[in-house]
C-alpha cells in the first residue's frame, strides 16, 4: 500500500464497504465501514448543487473532517475531483471522469497532486455496464490499475434499495488511500443517482 507520514488509521485498511440509500430523495448520506462492521467515514451530499462539494468525516456526528472533493466544472459528465486532505491542508490528488466513455462504461482517471496520471478506475465487463445502464439489477465489479496491474476491486451487491460496495485493496496498491476513498464515495454518488 502507498506509504504516506501522519496517516490517519482510518485510511489503512485492506477493506472497505461504501453503502448509500438509494430512495433518499434529496442529496445523499454515504457511509463506510471498515472489515469490523465500524463506521470510519460518513459523507453527505447536498442537493440541487451545481458543482459537486463532498465532506467526508470520522464519524456520523461529523466532528472530525478528514476530506474535501470538489469539482470547479458546473454540471459536467467528464468532471474533476479535486481530493484535498483538511487535517493536513494537502492536495491529494484528484480523479476525472471519462464523460463520453463513462456513458457506456464507467472509466475514472487518477491523478497525482501534480496532476500526473497515476491510475484508472474502470468497470470489468463491458456487457453487465451496458446493462446495467438499461436494468439497474444489474451489479457491477470494478478496478483499479496502475501499470495495468490490478490494484483494487470494488464489487456492487445486490440490492434495489441500499447501494453497496465492496473495496479490497491488494499489497500492491500504490494510489494513495485517501484518493480510493474519494473514488468510492464518488462511484456511490453517482450510481446512485444513475439508478
Amino acid at each position: 500500500m502507498a506509504e504516506i507520514k501522519n496517516l490517519d488509521p482510518a485510511f489503512q485498511h485492506r477493506e472497505y464497504l461504501f453503502r448509500r440509500k438509494v430512495l433518499k430523495l434529496f442529496g445523499g448520506a454515504f457511509h463506510v465501514y471498515d472489515e469490523n462492521g465500524n463506521v470510519v467515514f460518513y459523507s453527505k451530499q447536498k442537493a440541487f448543487k451545481l458543482k459537486e462539494n463532498f465532506r467526508i468525516y470520522a464519524d456520523e456526528g461529523q466532528t472530525q473532517e478528514l476530506l474535501t472533493i470538489n469539482t470547479p466544472q458546473v454540471l459536467d459528465i467528464g468532471a474533476t475531483y479535486n481530493v484535498q486532505d483538511v487535517t493536513t491542508g494537502e492536495a491529494v490528488g484528484a480523479l476525472q471522469r471519462k464523460g463520453l466513455k463513462s456513458l457506456i462504461r464507467d472509466e475514472w482517471t487518477f491523478l497525482s497532486k501534480e496532476g500526473q496520471e497515476i491510475g484508472k478506475l474502470t468497470e470489468t465487463s463491458m456487457i453487465s455496464a451496458l446493462l446495467s445502464r438499461f436494468i439497474n439489477l444489474v451489479p457491477q465489479t470494478y478496478v483499479v490499475l496502475t501499470n495495468d496491474i490490478e490494484v483494487v476491486r470494488i464489487k456492487q451487491h445486490f440490492n434495489p434499495f441500499v447501494l453497496r460496495y465492496t473495496m479490497t485493496i491488494s499489497d500492491k496498491n500504490s494510489v494513495d488511500p485517501r484518493l480510493l476513498i474519494a473514488a468510492g464515495i464518488l462511484l456511490a454518488a453517482i450510481e446512485g443517482r444513475q439508478g
